[in-house]
């Protein structure tokens, strides 16, 4: 919902898009002022203000100020802030909100700006609208199924090839999984994250987005609501009420407190999986629909650095950008808490730094390097996607709608929040 709020507060920018910045004029002790928000947990806000100290000390005419949020409140915020002319000079923004906050005049375009001759180039496409360059990508993500291979093998079963593995497979052996774990263990979590849709549609050719509209057809997404109530009805996984109980957050994971031994998650959220279960969980390609030739799996930004249009400091913000994903220093601290970097050689200098988990995560993603989907920029009004499609979901998960009326629900709510 407070997403929603933050997307409605959004139309504001329209009127505000006119309005001057702060009237603050950057100058804080003799030094240039410049707000950084980002949202994250009280980890990453210590990460951030390290990486922050390093910067200030080589950069001692520049005062970062962090503006630090939790997920929930972060773009009510934000997006607050922006209406009232006293944007953050660098926001960050997921890729969900690139085309709202760029069509808005909300970013500085940064095209030829940044030294990012290092970075991934197809990656920072995907900071791109209307080929101009509004977002640096922090690092990257992908949408793996997760496994706790012990957890598996304790029932005695293996853990599929997934080069080859179905949908059948997955629920086949989740199914096992539940019979031998003594209604204490589910063989796997699931969720309706709109990254889980996009994958099981592009292994059927379709995409997400497309012409500005919901490229998915009807067919795709009721069958990919069927999947999920198999898993349901065959006990590989939990009901919709138990899976509502455990939210979206990656501490309640199933997965984290070893109540499952599948589920998906971004791949950055790894560590935190692992920490929560006290063991070591392993990445797989997620199952593919019999005949695909695709697990329809991408690269996404974790997130972007943005710069505010409005500015006043955009040389100090556009350092301190540069910094973060250019410096190793910077990366020796961040490591993958926003995504592994997309700098070759900030990774080569930090490589030796990274944990197991985040050399897990780095082996993984250069193993499905050649298998991956372009990234693409979701249209305008994608920020309110991922509550259209819970809100479609649940309606037919708990049994309060039927498939046919809920995905003309979906697709009309869907298409009309695009086509603002």
């Amino acid at each position: 919902m407070k997403r929603i709020l933050a997307a409605t507060a959004l139309t504001l920018l329209a009127v505000s898009a006119t309005a001057c910045g702060s009237d603050d004029s950057g100058d804080s002790g003799g030094k240039t002022k410049v707000v950084f928000s980002y949202w994250g947990s009280d980890a990453r806000q210590k990460l951030t203000e390290s990486a922050i100290s390093v910067f200030e000390k080589k950069n001692p005419t520049i005062d970062i100020e962090g503006d630090f949020s939790d997920w929930d409140s972060y773009y009510e915020k934000l997006a607050t802030k922006i209406a009232a002319g006293d944007a953050p000079d660098v926001m960050s923004i997921e890729i969900r909100g690139l085309a709202e906050y760029a069509g808005r005049a909300t970013l500085a375009d940064l095209t030829g700006t940044l030294n990012t001759a290092d970075l991934d180039q197809e990656v920072l496409k995907a900071g791109q609208v209307d080929g101009k360059q509004y977002a640096v990508p922090t690092g990257v993500n992908t949408f793996p199924m997760i496994v706790n291979r012990a957890t598996v093998e304790k029932a005695g079963e293996k853990v599929p090839d997934d080069t080859t593995w179905t949908w059948d497979d997955y629920i086949a052996i989740s199914q096992k999984v539940t019979e031998k774990g003594d209604g204490k263990l589910w063989g796997t979590e699931w969720n309706v994250n709109p990254a889980f849709l996009q994958l099981f549609a592009a292994q059927r050719g379709e995409q997400f987005y497309k012409d500005g509209r919901i490229g998915l057809s009807e067919q795709t997404i009721k069958d990919w609501w069927a999947l999920l109530q198999k898993i349901v009805s065959t006990k590989a996984g939990p009901d919709a009420a138990q899976m509502l109980e455990t939210g979206t957050k990656v501490d309640q994971a199933l997965l984290a407190t070893n109540v499952s031994a599948f589920g998906s998650w971004w791949s950055n959220q790894l560590t935190a999986l692992n920490k929560g279960s006290g063991q070591e969980l392993d990445l797989l390609r997620m199952p593919k629909a019999e005949g695909a030739t695709t697990a329809g799996m991408f690269l996404q930004p974790a997130m972007y650095y943005t710069i505010s249009s409005k500015t006043g400091q955009a040389e100090a913000a556009r350092k301190f950008v540069e910094f973060l994903v250019n410096d190793p220093e910077a990366g020796a601290i961040l490591l993958s808490d926003r995504g592994l970097p997309t700098n070759a050689k900030v990774v080569d200098a930090i490589k030796d730094k990274l944990t197991p988990t985040d050399q897990k995560v780095l082996a993984f993603i250069d193993s499905i390097k050649s298998e991956l989907s372009p990234i693409v920029i979701p249209p305008k009004g994608a920020m309110e996607m991922e509550d259209i499609l819970k809100r479609a979901s649940d309606s037919v998960l708990f049994g309060k709608a039927s498939a046919d009326d809920a995905v003309k629900a979906f697709l009309n709510e869907a298409n009309a929040a695009i086509g603002k």
